[in-house]
């Protein structure tokens, strides 16, 4: 068995990362993204550079990724780099490779002078979960993540901020 190497991802490698974003989609139990969406993540981060991607390779394949991109905090003044996604073949998961991921995605962001690092794991991703608070994460209790999906956006009546057809947000 060969060893891992992580590096920046290259366009050459768009098929593979979309394979594992696919892989990804069935751990998570969620849609993966269809081809318009798989256009547009490749032109984020090959073409606008709106995205970072670090990838896991072993012996010419892909086996994991790790997907971040820059945020900012305006009380320290500095970047946050945020990882978006940290993912590894489950045939390969247990040898140290998303640790490895993490750590490439630790160098950038103190590389890049961020202030910060953030990142969301799912509830039932145990063992993220220990990993994380193994290496000294702390979970954030002051802070509860909200989403508008697109179809919310769309429903949004942004000149009254309220959802198109209501007088009011309910309370």
């Amino acid at each position: 068995m060969g060893g891992i190497r992580i590096r920046k991802a290259r366009e050459s490698d768009s098929l593979q990362f979309l394979s594992l974003l696919n892989a990804l989609a069935v751990f998570e139990k969620l849609d993966p993204p269809d081809s318009h969406a798989e256009r547009r993540i490749l032109a984020d981060i090959f073409t606008k550079k709106r995205l970072g991607l670090f990838v896991a390779e072993q012996e010419g394949k892909l086996v994991g990724y790790g997907l971040y991109f820059f945020s900012y905090s305006s009380f320290l003044a500095k970047p946050t780099l945020y990882l978006e996604d940290i993912f590894v073949l489950k045939s390969k998961r247990g040898r140290g490779i998303g640790s490895q991921l993490f750590r490439k995605c630790v160098r950038e962001a103190v590389l890049t002078d961020c202030g910060r690092m953030e990142w969301a794991v799912l509830t039932w991703n145990k063992n993220a979960i220990a990993f994380y608070e193994k290496i000294g994460a702390r979970r954030l209790k002051e802070w509860h993540y909200y989403r508008l999906d697109r179809e919310k956006l769309n429903e949004l009546d942004v000149d009254g901020m309220v959802p198109r057809n209501e007088s009011s947000l309910p309370l």
